[in-house]
């Protein structure tokens, strides 16, 4: 009589969770996306420019590129594009999902013997709920935002960024700015147009972006990046991790032409710089979680490129 060979076993086939897991740990177990990962957690929603990153862990663009591409495609990473920078951050659901998965059953239905890992992740009552609360939403109506401009040199646009949010802002922001490498002098130009605009012009200076990354400075809500230069630059770790965009503008200090050609590009640029802090201050800031908060400024980003 034959005797029939042992039908083979039935392939298991992971559940899509335990499969989003397994990829998510596959793109974890190398040293550098662990470096880089952990990284971009840090930096929290707002991220960084894929130069910013290669320079601080200290590998060329092309390796991080493959890196953090396995990272995305793992759903612990995201990206958007900022004009010609492309940045990236910790993708808030897909690192909630892991997690989850991970500590979902933790300690046979006692939680509190693991609250040290799960507490935070259940601050808001269930470990599923995406992490996107805004800490400006509990915050006191009469709180006043601190927002630093910066550009390269500090002479121009950065300085009638924060002339212009110290008005349109009524008490509620108050403007700073700063440059990665000072000019050491605020533009003769702009120092006209905002005296003929009825500014007080008299506490401004060009000064070094590391002025504000001090133990004693005063704490940023948000950090904006008002030329390309100085966006793709490494800044400074500014405490309490603001908020930050890059909002491109023409540099007026470049214009050339008759000194009537002039003057127009620097009434341009402020009236673009005035039009776009208009918007910003009328922000439901409060109101909307930081993930929708953090989109908003991108998406303000201006269309045109700046020049420098």
């Amino acid at each position: 009589m034959e005797v029939m060979p042992p039908a083979p076993a039935p392939e298991t086939v992971p559940d899509p969770e335990t499969d989003a897991a397994l990829r998510a740990l596959s793109a974890l177990a190398q040293e550098t996306r662990l470096q880089v990962f952990r990284l971009l957690v840090g930096l929290g929603p707002s991220g960084a420019a894929a130069g910013d990153i290669a320079q601080i862990v200290g590998v060329s663009p092309s390796t991080l590129s493959t890196h953090l591409g396995i990272l995305e495609r793992s759903g612990l990473v995201r990206s958007w594009r900022v004009q010609r920078h492309i940045y990236y951050a910790a993708h808030i659901d897909g690192t909630r999902r892991l997690l989850t998965f991970l500590t979902d059953d933790c300690c046979q239905g006692r939680p509190e013997i693991c609250a040290g890992l799960a507490g935070p992740l259940k601050s808001s009552g269930s470990l599923r709920k995406p992490l996107r609360s805004n800490p400006m939403s509990t915050e006191s109506p009469d709180r006043v935002y601190n927002v630093l401009f910066l550009c390269t040199g500090n002479s121009c646009r950065s300085v009638m960024a924060e002339s212009i949010l110290n008005r349109v802002g009524a008490g509620r922001f108050r403007g700073y700015s700063a440059g990665s490498h000072p000019a050491g002098a605020v533009n003769p130009r702009a120092l006209e147009l905002l005296k003929h605009l009825n500014y007080n012009t008299d506490g401004l200076r060009s000064k070094d972006w590391e002025e504000f990354s001090q133990p004693d400075s005063p704490p940023m809500d948000f950090v904006f990046t008002l030329c390309d230069r100085a966006a793709g630059e490494v800044c400074p770790v500014w405490p309490g991790q603001p908020m930050t965009a890059h909002w491109g503008f023409p540099d007026p200090a470049e214009a050339q032409g008759t000194e009537a050609e002039i003057a127009y590009e620097f009434a341009d640029v402020y009236r673009q710089i005035e039009t776009l802090l208009s918007i910003f201050v009328n922000l439901p800031i409060a109101s909307l979680d930081r993930l929708k908060l953090q989109e908003r400024l991108h998406e303000m980003a201006p269309t045109a490129k700046a020049d420098a």
